[in-house]
């Protein structure tokens, strides 16, 4: 994380995030603070969810300008004037602040809103130009940090200033609330003038990239949403979780009336604001996870987490039971939405990421304006504050098992690595040789134990198709889950259906993982190479690639043919090494010598790591030319 504030004006950038996040709040926050003092029951619900609409309008309606203004001019541009006329804006909130202008205090949400739509799509857009793709999620999870620390801060703090500028008198007026709490005003234009400060440094920092003028058409911005099937689920899926999430603000008042007897907006504020504290730890644990790519595993994880604690919300009345189940929710939500915002910035070209952000802000915006329509035409007809929680918690449940069916193999691999990685230390070295490859990819390297597949799916970002001997494809136990992974059995009998299976895997873009020795190591040397693989790839298109790899220190575990004598029962240092890609062409010898010199350097790379240098790899070293390699030692 420390390498991210070291890039040029990522730190003016998220104190821009942090500012804008705030003032936007805060004004939301005195107004629905207003609501609660003065409204309770249906006016309480339905005005709560009318100012959060005011929100989300600007991004429905401005969604293709703000896209469009974002690929045309610089980002950083964009930030600068958009900050600069909310120092206007908030000037005309302190006005009706002074005067107790309610209603004109209630529009101005709207446009303080219409500012913070146009330069979204900049802002987010932004995180890739500073970062790029392999520092993506970190960055992600630190923004997502960052806005939901502020949210949190902001709703605690204007909650307090509010509480204590009213000074615990009893005000049924919303004229006279106004009045009294005008001083936070003054805070709302401060935070603009010190975001438009920072935004004057962004751009000194920050090289302006002239951008050619594009098209401009509304249609063609939800047409390019759809073009990535990734892309498309992933502002599906943020879709729903802001949407639930603004129903959950809209019915939390008047639930803390109802069931606790909470009155107090600092309370109330708090309670919502403790999930933020949960989605900063949740982020930043995706970032944990992801650092070497994005780690979709977690998403069904935290759509279930999502579930559940709502559920549970639902059946508490404890404040301190609240305080943890909110925690919960907001933990789980940041694995859910951190992933799927990492997925979708790295699978759009810079091209078109304005309007695909600006198209994902118009999904999420639309989403949370249609769950909070529902709230008032259920509050309307009669529903109770429970059966709209239920509402959300079946929605999130089937939330989940749609990504459980779509993430179930990442989530399966997620698992076993959290697992393995507490026994062992895994290195895993050349993935920028693999990070870039849009074609199937032929993983080819050595075999030396029962648990090379776990490690090598562990290193590799994409679900792995294996190659398995039949014999044990066919063992009862283990034939469902092979299947499940889509394992592909052969056979020296069958062997002409396997080679079809690979190839047509390869010509659709997947990986595939086969070791050419054929069997497991006997003695930890590479082996011969089959030349099996060779007629796969005779029918494979040019965009597919062999991609060498090596496997060290596993030899010496208890899943190899090692000798006990040979083995550690201590063994903790693994690595994985990838190649450069090679022609899909390649012959068997051409491929082995590839895994022979990634063996020198794998081993070379963990002496570097070690104290001093076992005598007995410089005996093998000088058996080089002979042959052998010091990973044969």
């Amino acid at each position: 994380m420390k390498e991210l504030f070291k890039i040029e004006g990522f730190t003016p950038y998220i104190s821009i995030v942090f500012l804008n996040a705030m003032t936007d709040l805060g004004h939301k926050i005195i107004l629905q603070n207003t609501i609660f003092k003065t409204y309770s029951g249906e006016e309480l619900i339905i005005l709560t969810a009318m100012v959060n609409g005011l929100i989300l309008l600007p991004f429905i309606f401005l969604f293709s300008p703000a896209g469009f203004l974002s690929d045309k001019y610089p980002k950083v541009q964009i930030i600068k004037m958009a900050s600069l006329f909310a120092i206007g804006i908030t000037t005309l909130i302190l006005i009706s602040y002074i005067n107790g202008w309610f209603w004109f205090a209630f529009s101005m949400t709207f446009i303080l809103a219409a500012q913070s739509a146009i330069y979204s799509p900049a802002k987010y857009g932004l995180i890739k130009e500073m970062v790029g793709d392999e520092k993506l999620t970190e960055a992600n999870g630190v923004v997502q940090s960052i806005t939901i620390i502020s949210i949190l801060a902001g709703a605690v703090l204007y909650s307090i200033f509010f509480e204590n500028l009213l000074n615990h008198q009893i005000i049924d007026s919303k004229v006279q609330i106004l009045q009294t709490i005008y001083p936070l005003g003054f805070v709302l234009i401060g935070g603009s003038i010190i975001e438009f400060l920072l935004s004057i440094r962004l751009i000194k920092r920050i090289n302006i990239v002239e951008l050619k003028q594009k098209e401009y058409r509304d249609i063609e911005n939800l047409r390019i949403l759809k073009e990535n099937r990734i892309v498309w689920l992933s502002i599906i899926g943020l879709s729903i979780f802001w949407g639930i999430s603004q129903l959950i603000v809209a019915i939390f008042g008047e639930y803390l009336k109802e069931s606790v007897g909470v009155n107090n907006t600092v309370i109330a504020q708090g309670l919502l604001s403790i999930s933020g504290v949960g989605i900063v730890v949740g982020s930043l644990s995706v970032g944990l996870v992801s650092k070497r790519y994005i780690e979709k595993g977690v998403i069904p994880i935290g759509a279930f987490g999502i579930s559940l604690s709502l559920f549970l919300i639902t059946n508490s009345t404890s404040l301190t039971v609240l305080t943890i189940l909110f925690f919960l929710y907001g933990f789980f939500s940041g694995l859910f939405i951190v992933p799927l915002n990492s997925l979708i910035q790295f699978y759009t070209p810079k091209s078109t990421m304005g309007k695909v952000l600006a198209g994902s802000n118009l999904m999420q915006n639309l989403s949370m304006f249609i769950f909070l329509a529902l709230s008032i035409l259920f509050v309307y007809i009669g529903f109770s504050i429970q059966a709209l929680f239920l509402v959300t918690i079946i929605i999130t449940f089937l939330s989940f098992l749609y990504s459980l069916k779509e993430l179930s193999r990442s989530l399966v691999r997620f698992i076993v690595s959290i697992l393995f990685r507490v026994r062992y230390r895994v290195y895993i070295e050349g993935m920028n040789n693999i990070k870039d490859i849009n074609g199937g990819v032929l993983l080819l390297g050595n075999h030396i134990s029962f648990l090379d597949w776990a490690f090598l799916q562990i290193a590799y970002s994409k679900e792995i198709r294996f190659v398995i001997d039949r014999a044990y494809y066919n063992i009862w136990y283990i034939k469902p889950l092979m299947k499940f992974f889509k394992t592909i059995p052969i056979s020296t009998r069958g062997g002409r259906k396997a080679l079809s299976l690979i190839s047509n895997a390869l010509n659709s873009g997947e990986t595939v993982a086969l070791f050419p020795e054929g069997s497991l190591s006997r003695n930890g040397n590479l082996g011969e190479f089959q030349k099996g693989f060779e007629l796969a790839t005779a029918d494979v298109n040019r965009n597919a690639v062999i991609v060498p790899f090596y496997l060290r220190g596993l030899w010496e575990g208890k899943f190899s043919y090692a000798s006990d004598k040979m083995r550690r029962k201590k063994l903790r240092d693994i690595g994985v090494i990838f190649g450069t890609p090679i022609s899909i062409y390649s012959t068997a010898i051409e491929v082995k010598d590839e895994v022979f010199q990634l063996s020198i350097l794998s081993w070379a790379s963990y002496a570097k790591r070690l104290p001093t240098i076992p005598e007995a790899w410089i005996k093998e070293a000088k058996k080089v030319g002979n042959g052998l390699s010091v990973a044969d030692s």
